[in-house]
């Protein structure tokens, strides 16, 4: 009897492996005989880039700038951390992705459980829709204060007309792009090339500002290295410079900054572990292999992949722009702010954004010996009043209310004033905004196209990605209906806090794929290698899992919304419900091809 081999299908479109996935295979065995691997690899390198595109965005851009602003260099050790548990993570999806050849969703759902597997799928899609919305808002925000006045000397404004149609335009710009990145050819290739231009710009601007400083003597190494050890203390307790400034008020002064800083603290510390790996990037890297027609030879490649094309220019960029706030905003109070002359605190640029903080450090200690007004005008008397005696603060309470201000992206360009010069800056960092606002939405659309693909059951089906594409980009693109603040970059704080809710049902998710004998087969590691894979995934999944807490902690003590708390409650219970029941239920596997006749 002739034995014929069948030609190898893609688990994503269905059509034969290409001609250039056969010789990228065949260059990967030619470079390990011939011990040049290296630079096979960075020839061959694209998901990781992918990867990077969506994890160099709006949040964790906002969350390292704020980390900065609140904890001065003293944090810097949470998105180093977060990273490495992360790679962790997406290295044992792709180890299991590239050992199988299985779409992750059916493997989930068919071995192991398919709450699980329906939990990582919705809660991806709902992660798409919530991080594309921040995404539009950074655009709109770097057009807005950065680039726009620079050109024409003014500002696109605030009407809700301006939002949507320059959103409109975003959005067609995105979905013509996510049709390039879906066709294989020069389109694709140069989508690759741009992603890699743009991160590079971006590690680029931030190291040589960090360089600057280092250079000019700005920077203190001894406090930047104390920064890189965990510090679980910063959880409760105000981080850097501030801790000290809180810690020499009176006792009965400490109280309301400590609740006020700690609570902002705490949504930046998860926002930027969320925003190292978020659940919608664990979703897209399996696929992007999977579509390049990735398999067995090339698990090495991945794991380079994610290291260099990812976590270096993630750990470096994020670092220095820690470094940069810290040394722009941390601790930082204008002579205007400093002055007890309430006249001359208005002349501050700052003074807009620390009035309503310094109103309520006033109405903490003073609150109920006001009368209430009966007018508009009896408003006014009384908010003058309140910040008359807000002027006669200390200046450490004035520099403790500074820390709390959400500055926006004009503001925030200021981190590269250094480097560049003030005009210059705005100008740079209103195109690394808006370049890394941009990528990241085209990058959420195709993930959602993937997520939609499977929801329906079609894994190749053109529609269902479309729609996906959609309705990302849609209902991001009605960010403006969503949030309506001056501060857009505290939108992706927000996004981000959720996304860390979500993160533990992949992590859980790929802990038991990389223990699962039914998933793997022979490719299951082993001894030593086992003991490793479990105890690093194992520290991920904690990680994790207190990330988590805390966001829901922070939920259940929000005082403006006392119902969220028990919706989130609930929707949890009801999940791990399922999640029991999805245990005893596996779908039963669909018969597979014989590979021979």
């Amino acid at each position: 009897m002739t034995t014929i081999e069948t030609e190898q299908l893609s688990p994503i479109s269905g059509a034969p492996i290409s001609d250039k996935v056969k010789q990228d295979r065949e260059l990967l065995r030619q470079a390990q005989a011939d011990g040049k691997l290296l630079r096979a690899y960075v020839r061959l390198s694209g998901p990781g880039w992918l990867q990077s595109a969506i994890t160099l965005g709006g949040g964790s851009l906002a969350g390292a700038l704020f980390l900065g602003v609140l904890g001065g260099t003293s944090m810097l050790w949470l998105q180093l951390v977060a990273i490495f548990f992360g790679v962790i993570m997406l290295s044992a999806i792709s180890y299991v992705t590239l050992s199988t050849g299985r779409r992750p969703f059916e493997a989930i759902n068919t071995e192991i459980n398919p709450a699980l597997g329906w939990g990582w799928l919705i809660a991806t899609m709902l992660a798409n829709i919530i991080w594309c919305m921040p995404q539009f808002g950074l655009c709109y925000e770097s057009l807005d204060q950065n680039l726009i006045p620079l050109v024409s000397g003014n500002r696109l404004g605030d009407s809700n007309a301006t939002k949507a149609m320059v959103s409109m335009i975003l959005l067609f710009a995105a979905g013509f792009v996510v049709l390039l990145n879906t066709r294989a050819g020069l389109g694709a290739k140069i989508f690759d090339i741009v992603l890699k231009g743009l991160v590079g710009m971006i590690v680029i601007c931030f190291f040589g500002v960090v360089i600057l400083l280092a250079v000019n003597g700005n920077l203190d190494f001894s406090q930047i290295a104390a920064g890189l050890i965990p510090q679980l203390s910063q959880a409760t307790q105000p981080s850097g410079e501030l801790g000290g400034l809180v810690a020499a008020l009176p006792q009965a002064n400490q109280d309301f900054w400590i609740t006020e800083i700690v609570s902002n603290q705490r949504r930046v510390m998860i926002a930027a572990a969320a925003t190292a790996v978020g659940i919608n990037m664990t979703f897209l890297l399996p696929y992007s292999m999977l579509t390049r027609g990735w398999d067995k030879p090339f698990r090495g490649l991945a794991r380079f992949d994610l290291s260099t094309g990812m976590a270096i220019p993630y750990i470096i960029v994020t670092s220095c722009v820690v470094i940069a706030a810290s040394f722009t905003f941390h601790a930082k109070l204008d002579d205007k702010l400093k002055s007890s002359d309430l006249a001359v605190m208005k002349t501050s640029k700052s003074f807009e954004g620390v009035k309503p903080i310094l109103i309520a450090r006033i109405n903490h200690e003073l609150g109920d010996t006001f009368s209430k007004p009966t007018n508009d005008e009896e408003s006014l008397a009384l908010e003058t009043k309140k910040l008359e005696l807000a002027s006669q603060l200390s200046e450490a309470e004035k520099t403790l209310a500074m820390s709390l201000v959400k500055r926006n992206a004009f503001q925030l360009s200021e981190t590269l004033n250094p480097l560049l010069g003030e005009s210059n800056s705005k100008l740079v960092f209103g195109l690394g905004v808006f370049g890394m606002g941009f990528s990241t939405i085209i990058i959420l659309m195709l993930i959602n196209g993937y997520a939609v693909r499977e929801l329906v059951g079609s894994p190749n089906g053109n529609v269902p990605f479309v729609t996906g594409c959609l309705v990302a980009g849609i209902a991001g693109s009605m960010w403006f209906y969503l949030y309506a603040g001056d501060a857009k970059f505290w939108l992706a704080i927000f996004a981000s806090t959720f996304g860390s809710m979500l993160l533990p049902i992949a992590y859980i998710t790929f802990f038991l794929m990389m223990n699962s004998k039914r998933i793997l087969g022979v490719e299951k590691p082993t001894g030593a290698r086992m003991v490793v894979w479990n105890v690093l995934m194992a520290a991920a999944t904690l990680g994790a899992l207190a990330a988590a807490t805390m966001a829901i902690y922070e939920t259940a003590t929000d005082k403006k919304n006392p119902v969220a708390f028990y919706v989130v409650i609930g929707i949890l219970g009801v999940y791990f419900v399922a999640v029991i029941i999805g245990f005893f239920y596996r779908k039963t596997p669909k018969p597979e091809l014989n590979s021979s006749v």
